[in-house]
């Protein structure tokens, strides 16, 4: 059965990814980009190649959500880890998910003032276009360099309210700035939650190898000699976009121009209050 990574999009899902592929898949906790295959994108268009050839209508993609993971259980015995952006919403009655399906999920959570100026550069887009992107209810995206079939997202916040509201499978909720404050202690918390589903050992050698080579300065520098091929071709700059781009040093207070601000604080301030973020 599929355990989700979850999260809208620029997140820490990588990051996560990143943590949980050193850690599981690895001997000694040492990360390596090509460990991040263990935890692939769903939807992707091998996934849904049997059921359908136009990967750009979400319509015709969700009728085939469920049938696309049961498939892939059929054929699995085993745990299988999932990343996904999106949301655990219905699309023409047809569900993204179902407790046939989930073992379980682990969503990502960040503040939407620092989510922006990351879909800004990651995107290519400027700041009125990347609050466009945020906010909008209905937003899809199909991203051509990677997994080139349509997600639906939705806004920030009712991604986070879809998953959040996850009710016929265990739920984890781990916020982007508790990886910052003490990515150690946030990892083990995950590590205890997925031990339930699956046999995990706690060893604190492996966690402190993971912790070290995922830092963001690692994972940069990685890119930097290595290449990373889930960065973005940007057409309006000719070339692939850095992936690991800011790190700690995305800090909205810095960066964001306070009328924009000012509007994501209106348009989601319930939910930026629930998870204290105002």
């Amino acid at each position: 059965m599929i355990i989700w990574i979850a999260s809208y999009p620029k997140s820490g899902n990588t990051w996560i990814r990143s943590l949980l592929g050193a850690y599981l898949y690895s001997d000694n906790g040492m990360f390596k980009f090509n460990l991040l295959d263990k935890i692939e994108q769903f939807p992707d268009k091998r996934y849904f190649k049997f059921f359908l050839k136009d990967f750009r209508d979400i319509k015709k993609i969700s009728a085939h959500w469920i049938a696309a993971q049961d498939r892939l259980n059929l054929f699995n015995d085993r745990t299988i880890f999932f990343k996904t952006h999106n949301a655990l919403c219905t699309v023409e009655n047809n569900p993204f998910t179902n407790k046939f399906n989930t073992r379980a999920a682990i969503y990502i959570v960040r503040d939407p003032r620092n989510v922006i100026t990351s879909l800004t550069h990651h995107y290519s887009l400027n700041i009125k276009e990347s609050l466009d992107f945020i906010t909008d209810k209905k937003r899809i995206v199909v991203n051509d360099h990677d997994v080139g079939i349509a997600s639906f997202l939705g806004d920030w916040a009712e991604n986070y309210k879809s998953w959040r509201n996850l009710n016929f499978a265990p739920l984890l909720i781990i916020k982007y700035e508790d990886l910052i404050t003490d990515a150690k202690k946030t990892f083990i918390l995950i590590l205890n939650f997925l031990s339930k589903f699956m046999n995990i050992k706690i060893d604190n050698k492996k966690i402190e190898n993971v912790i070290n080579s995922c830092s963001f300065d690692r994972l940069a520098e990685k890119e930097e000699a290595e290449g990373f091929k889930e960065s973005i071709f940007s057409k309006k700059y000719n070339k692939n976009l850095k992936f690991f781009n800011l790190g700690q040093k995305n800090d909205w207070k810095n960066l964001l121009n306070p009328e924009i601000e000012k509007k994501i604080r209106k348009v989601f301030e319930k939910q930026m209050k629930e998870l204290g973020y105002i």
